[in-house]
C-alpha cells in the first residue's frame, strides 16, 4: 500500500516510520519541501528513512492510495485545499489531527467545538473523501505501538464508509491494536466526542508527567 503523509510533525514522522516497517511505501506532504528539509529535525530523520519521499501537498495526495492527515488541526482544511479534487475522491483519509487553538495560549481550546468536529469539517469540506476519524486520543507513539501502555486500551472508529473503517481497522490491527480494542462509534458526527477528550488528555499529561497512557473502555461487548 502506498500512504501519503500530510503534515511533518512529530506525529506524521512517526506514522510513516511505522508504516515503512511494515512494508509500505510513504510519501511525506508538505506545504513547502525545501523549507522542510531545512528542518534540522525532518533532515535527521529522513536520512534515517531515506526510502521516504518528500513533496508538495497535491503531488503526496496524487501518489497516495490512502491519505493520513497529520497536520495541525487549525492548517488541515488549507493543506487539503492544495490537492486537487481528482486526487482526493474516492481515496480514504485517516483523520488524526485535532482542532487544537493555541492562540490564547495553553492549554488550547478546541475549534470547532461541540457542534461540530475536524473531522466533520474535512468530510463535509471534500465529500468525495471516505474519512475516518481515529488515533486522536493518544499520544503517537502510542498509535503506533499501544504495547507501551500495560494492558487493554481503546482506540476508537467515526466514519460513514464501511469499507473505508474496515480498511483502517486492518491497518490498526497491523500496529498491533487488538480486535476488541478497536471501538466502532459509528458515523463522522462522533467525532466531536474523541475530539473533545483533548482537554481532559492534555490534563492528564500533566498530571501524570508522561504521556504513556490511554483510554480504556471496560464493559460488556456491544451489542450488533
Amino acid at each position: 500500500m502506498r500512504y501519503a503523509v500530510l503534515g511533518t510533525g512529530i506525529v506524521g514522522r512517526t506514522i510513516a516510520t511505522r508504516l515503512l516497517s511494515l512494508g509500505h511505501e510513504v510519501v511525506i506532504g508538505t506545504r513547502d519541501p525545501e523549507a522542510t528539509l531545512a528542518r534540522g529535525d525532518f533532515a535527521e530523520w529522513q536520512a534515517a528513512q531515506p526510502q521516504a519521499g518528500l513533496v508538495g501537498f497535491a503531488e503526496a495526495a496524487r501518489q497516495g492510495e490512502t491519505l493520513i492527515n497529520a497536520t495541525g488541526g487549525q492548517v488541515s482544511i488549507a493543506a487539503l485545499n492544495e490537492a486537487d479534487a481528482e486526487h482526493l475522491d474516492g481515496k480514504i483519509l485517516i483523520d488524526i489531527a485535532n482542532p487544537l487553538d493555541f492562540s490564547h495560549g495553553f492549554p488550547p481550546v478546541l475549534d470547532p467545538v461541540d457542534s461540530d468536529s475536524l473531522g466533520e469539517l474535512i468530510q463535509r469540506t471534500f465529500p468525495g473523501l471516505r474519512v475516518v476519524k481515529t488515533l486522536n486520543t493518544m499520544n503517537c507513539q502510542v498509535m503506533v505501538d499501544p504495547a507501551r501502555v500495560p494492558g487493554d486500551h481503546t482506540v476508537f472508529l467515526s466514519g460513514e464508509d464501511a469499507d473505508a473503517k474496515k480498511a483502517v481497522r486492518e491497518l490498526l490491527e497491523s500496529f498491533g491494536w487488538g480486535e476488541r480494542t478497536i471501538i466502532d462509534l459509528g458515523g463522522i458526527e462522533t467525532a466531536r466526542g474523541t475530539e473533545m477528550l483533548l482537554p481532559i488528555w492534555l490534563r492528564l499529561m500533566g498530571a501524570l508527567g508522561h504521556a504513556d497512557f490511554n483510554f480504556h473502555i471496560q464493559g460488556a461487548a456491544p451489542t450488533q
